[in-house]
């Protein structure tokens, strides 16, 4: 394979390749001639999802879609809270250029270079997303994406918001992705789940899991993280202050509200579960797609 389409074809190199072959034309005649056959400057496009190998069949997706569809109406007709739930994007907390823009009289002069040496910290933030509600809760942590940091930021929303809004209810529905630290095959997000929120609260608890592929239907995604993405656009996150007050200030004209909370317990990665301590979850996988639908029930004290 030769070099060249290696290289980057710009309109004056097709044009001095074109003069080799007794061609004369310019570059502006080059690029008149691109547009013609279709050709343009184009940007890539972020809407690949990243180590999906094996996306399951559309038939299976279409089944997944409809169940979560029947969970959301079955919970939402009596009342009972509905919650969706993911990790936001880690940002570096220091003088960091943020993409966008915002008006400002003079621009933000920030660092010229991404050196995570030079960062306060890593903002790792897990949302809670109230569908009904339109409420926002996020937990920013320090040190990383986890299912034990997933579970405890849905116990601090439980806390700080949750049972004040629903007091008399004991059922919770939770849509996730398939990934990250509310994985459907991590276990530790199950157990998590029955042993800080399911037993000390006596709540049920039901999770439905986004197809792989699919996280981008997942409410939150465009509820609330790309709201609070605008919200801070073109400003440096120059600490977890700074972090915590744009995600506090995040408000649409369809009334949404969002609190947040520093969360600096260190969480380590790799937890283990056995065999023994699942055997001991009240976990009841439903009959429809259990890898991706199952209820935790509170054990029996």
């Amino acid at each position: 394979m030769r070099d060249l389409k290696w290289t980057r074809k710009t309109t004056r190199k097709v044009a001095r390749h074109l003069r080799r072959l007794d061609i004369r034309v310019s570059a502006s005649t080059v690029g008149r001639l691109l547009k013609a056959m279709g050709f343009s400057l184009r940007v890539n496009h972020k809407n690949l999802e990243s180590g999906n190998r094996n996306p399951p069949p559309r038939r299976v997706r279409n089944r997944q879609f409809h169940y979560i569809n029947r969970s959301r109406q079955q919970f939402a007709s009596q009342g009972k809270p509905i919650i969706s739930v993911d990790a936001k994007k880690k940002e570096k907390v220091g003088n960091y250029k943020n993409p966008g823009v915002s008006w400002q009289q003079e621009a933000y002069r920030v660092n010229d270079h991404d050196f995570l040496t030079d960062a306060v910290g890593m903002a790792v933030s897990y949302g809670i997303y109230d569908t009904e509600a339109n409420k926002g809760f996020v937990a920013v942590g320090t040190s990383h994406e986890t299912p034990a940091f997933a579970v405890h930021s849905t116990v601090c929303w439980w806390k700080k918001w949750g049972r004040r809004m629903y007091p008399h209810e004991d059922e919770l529905l939770i849509l996730a992705d398939c990934g990250g630290g509310n994985s459907a095959r991590a276990r530790a997000w199950k157990y998590h789940l029955q042993h800080q929120l399911c037993d000390p609260y006596g709540l049920t608890i039901t999770v439905c899991h986004y197809p792989p592929g699919a996280s981008k239907w997942n409410p939150i995604e465009h509820a609330l993280f790309s709201q609070i993405s605008t919200n801070w656009a073109g400003t440096p996150l120059e600490s977890y202050q700074t972090v915590l007050n744009y995600i506090r200030t995040t408000k649409t004209e369809t009334g949404l509200q969002v609190k947040a909370h520093l969360v600096r317990k260190n969480y380590d990665k790799g937890e283990k579960i056995s065999d023994s301590k699942m055997a001991e979850l009240m976990l009841i996988p439903h009959k429809t797609l259990p890898g991706w639908n199952y209820t935790l029930a509170p054990s029996r004290m």
